[in-house]
């Protein structure tokens, strides 16, 4: 696989991150299916994401948001989805798109991001350890996914 490119999406990018949202669902890392419809909407912008690109194909993205719209906390970016495609998965393209995000918080004014995690997603949760994210919080059995009750870990890291 080529090195991958990673930029801010734009809207012509909708319909191919539509796919892979879809066929990357899983409660492994997710509480509710993928909305039907656009990828992008009023609360989903095209510049909230970044993405990877390989062979001008889209093989993954992050979601970097504010966590609340409150002016108080607008030192705080939170990465609110990361997804890799299946063919793809292996190669560090994950932690790539962790550390881009991680850059372009820092680039947008940002002194701490976030993110909440499944509590039993343990790779997501070791990559982000290892990127220096610290857990800060858990809310035991905060979802009930698959017939098992699952904690909501909330991570965070100073920038």
């Amino acid at each position: 696989m080529p090195e991958p490119y990673i930029r801010i999406a734009v809207p012509a990018d909708d319909e191919e991150l539509v796919l892979l949202d879809r066929s990357t669902w899983s409660t492994l890392h997710a509480v509710s299916p993928p909305p039907q419809g656009p990828f992008f909407d009023e609360r989903h912008l095209p510049e909230d994401y970044l993405v990877a690109e390989t062979d001008r194909r889209i093989v993954g993205y992050v979601r970097i948001g504010r966590p609340t719209p409150l002016a108080s906390n607008a030192h705080v970016l939170q990465i609110q989805g990361l997804a890799v495609a299946e063919a793809a998965r292996g190669r560090g393209l994950g932690r790539m798109l962790l550390r881009a995000a991680v850059e372009e918080a820092r680039e947008r004014g940002a002194r701490r991001l976030t993110l909440r995690v499944l509590g039993h997603n343990a790779p997501a949760r070791a990559l982000y350890e290892s990127e220096g994210f610290v857990v800060e919080g858990v809310q035991p059995e905060e979802f009930l996914l698959d017939g098992a009750y699952v904690d909501d870990v909330f991570m965070g890291r100073r920038l």
